[in-house]
């Protein structure tokens, strides 16, 4: 119940990954400015022009924001924000379990009116602990689908460009596995998950998060070598 908070797999930015992506990235739709000469292109004609080749590719869009170094960072940051609450809710749900543990304890030594009364305080406590638990996941869920939503927005201009570029005539969204999405099986050759978290590092500047040091190991004393030395 405690892990309630763990950072999710961003299923709440399918809808704007479709949105996102249906106007932003590839823009098929768009229609021409009404400012726009008889002679001059549409945007939707740009758009199409860009997008001519014939390679299909694969892209983990929720992966690929997560795994930015921008998503590490301010996904990690939103974490330590949240450990305060989850360290309430621990106590909570510590306080709970020893309650519970004790009416399983006692429930036969226990009259009517005390198994009555330690009952009721478990489900006053129980009824606290959820609501406390629902309103943190909410909260969580909410900023981190914030941070989601800015990465994919600027994330959205460099996938459009490595397609353009590398002659991408198809991409698909493999987020969701089957038979939650629509991509049955694709193989790794034609994944561009990871070209696309380094090309938006690059343009994001943001730098890799430090990673925590290892605890180094104890020093083992070797065993002396035996003499060589003939005894006199």
């Amino acid at each position: 119940m405690i892990g309630m908070l763990t950072i999710s797999k961003f299923a709440r930015v399918t809808v704007t990954v479709a949105v996102v992506f249906g106007l932003s990235v590839f823009a098929l739709g768009q229609t021409a400015p009404a400012t726009a000469t008889p002679d001059a292109p549409s945007a939707a004609a740009v758009a199409a022009a860009k997008f001519t080749g014939t390679k299909v590719g694969t892209l983990a869009v929720e992966q690929a924001i997560g795994s930015c170094n921008e998503g590490l960072r301010d996904l990690e940051a939103l974490s330590k924000k949240f450990e305060p609450k989850q360290n309430e809710l621990k106590t909570l749900n510590d306080e709970l379990d020893s309650l519970k543990k004790q009416l399983s304890a006692q429930q036969d030594k226990l009259n009517e009116d005390a198994r009555g009364k330690l009952v009721k305080q478990i489900e006053t406590k129980q009824k606290n602990f959820d609501r406390v638990a629902e309103d943190a996941k909410e909260d969580f869920q909410n900023q981190a689908g914030e941070i989601e939503n800015k990465i994919l927005v600027k994330m959205g201009p460099v996938i459009q460009k490595y397609v353009a570029d590398n002659g991408y005539g198809l991409l698909i969204d493999t987020s969701q596995p089957w038979p939650r999405g629509p991509v049955i099986v694709a193989g790794p050759a034609i994944d561009i998950t990871q070209q696309i978290v380094d090309a938006y590092n690059v343009q994001s500047g943001v730098p890799a998060p430090v990673a925590a040091p290892k605890p180094a190991k104890p020093a083992t004393a070797k065993p002396a070598a035996p003499s060589s030395a003939t005894p006199k």
